[in-house]
């Protein structure tokens, strides 16, 4: 079956191209005036090269696979900080990378369908960026979006739909980058010995190196599973991890593992696949069709197995994460259990009306339950022991264009 790239990757594959060999006339920083630098970067800078990163794992956890050609240092994260904070990384200055992805939400918008920098309403909602360094795919639906450096271009310079807006825009974009104090001394010392570290590419080195300290791992659950802290889970919570566990639910053939997700890699790690399942959420045509916009998989494939197949994000920080599902069609975990439980959600009026539980293309594993309300309420309370607030608050990853000097 022919595969397909996303149209708007193959676009700004080549527009990152361009960026990085863009020779061309600047266009005059907008607003910088108001963009107070912080502190000046720490490292020992770009005569002394750059310094180690130190992952301070939480228990038990392996260490993410990072690309040979992008090595962790503790100046990129930084600076990937930065980048992923500041609104001068859209096409009309409004939008940064934590417009979509804010930490008190673990990474996510709390919309049901993201609205990029233009207010372009998008078909998903946005993915949560909790351990998203251990992600074997990026995005809801594409097994070809395989790394950070790859899938940082899609909201940059995708098109279709538009989120921060920079096609077109590179070479103002770095144009207001290279005026900014900070950024002339960190970007440098990020990438020591390199003719023009102003590039395209060095921005999406650094906002991977970012995105791969998110991890979080020290939730109550863990406390109790690994730290020996016995009081750290209520006996509700303990329940409810029991029947997460069982066959009868069957939620950790999808969220299992240490990430909770089943589409995870790490170093050391076997080999595997990403995985991709259809839910049952959708059943237009009683062939499991799901609406046109967004039909998972398949889009990308054109297999038409492939029908609603989305990838099975992490539960972890799932309780700040509502609404649910890949269009945030879902408003509470309470719901999800009850779709889960009914094996498919049936819509019984209007244009995505059908029976999710008779697709003959939802998983294996979305067959229905039985449960009642005392146990529903114990599966939420070990669903909410996975919130972990250290992560949550960590100003490791908080904005550190701080109060009165945000960009």
């Amino acid at each position: 079956m022919k595969r397909l790239l996303a149209p708007s990757v193959v676009t700004i594959a080549a527009s990152a191209s361009l960026a990085i060999a863009a020779t061309a006339a600047m266009v005059a920083g907008c607003g910088d005036s108001s963009k107070a630098s912080p502190d000046p970067p720490p490292g020992p800078g770009p005569d002394g090269g750059t310094s180690a990163f130190e992952w301070r794992l939480p228990v038990g956890f392996p260490t993410p696979k990072v690309p040979n050609d992008n090595p962790m240092t503790a100046e990129k994260v930084d600076l990937g900080r930065h980048l992923f904070y500041d609104t001068r990384l859209s096409g009309n200055g409004t939008f940064s990378c934590a417009s979509c992805h804010e930490q008190g939400k673990a990474f996510t918008d709390g919309l049901a369908r993201s609205k990029g920098s233009t207010g372009e309403l998008h078909p998903r909602g946005s993915m949560s960026l909790t351990n998203v360094g251990y992600a074997k795919t990026l995005t809801w639906a594409n097994d070809l979006m395989g790394t950070l450096e790859k899938q940082a271009l899609v909201p940059m310079f995708g098109e279709a739909p538009i989120e921060l807006g920079l096609a077109g825009h590179q070479a103002e974009m770095l144009e207001k980058l290279r005026k900014e104090p900070y950024y002339q001394t960190a970007f440098p010392r990020a990438f020591p010995g390199t003719d023009e570290p102003f590039a395209t590419l060095r921005i999406v080195e650094a906002l991977s190196a970012f995105q791969r300290t998110l991890i979080s791992g020290r939730s109550p659950y863990d406390k109790w599973a690994f730290g020996g802290e016995k009081n750290a889970l209520s006996d509700s919570a303990k329940r409810g991890r029991d029947l997460f566990f069982s066959e009868t639910l069957e939620c950790f053939h999808c969220h299992g593992g240490f990430n909770f997700s089943d589409s995870s890699t790490h170093t050391g790690g076997p080999s595997s696949e990403g995985q991709f399942h259809n839910t049952a959420l959708y059943n237009l045509d009683g062939k499991g069709a799901y609406p046109a916009d967004n039909r998972g998989l398949m889009d990308v494939s054109t297999n038409p197995a492939d029908m609603g197949r989305f990838k099975a994000p992490t539960l972890r920080n799932i309780a700040v994460t509502a609404p649910y599902m890949h269009d945030g069609s879902i408003a509470t975990l309470e719901e999800v259990l009850d779709h889960y439980a009914a094996g498919g959600r049936t819509i019984k009026t209007g244009p995505n009306a059908g029976d999710g539980s008779k697709s003959p293309l939802k998983s294996e594993f979305v067959i229905g339950f039985v449960i009642s309300d005392e146990q529903k309420r114990d599966v939420i309370h070990f669903l909410e022991s996975l919130t972990d607030n250290d992560f949550l608050t960590d100003p490791r990853f908080a904005n550190p264009w701080t109060a009165g000097r945000t960009p």
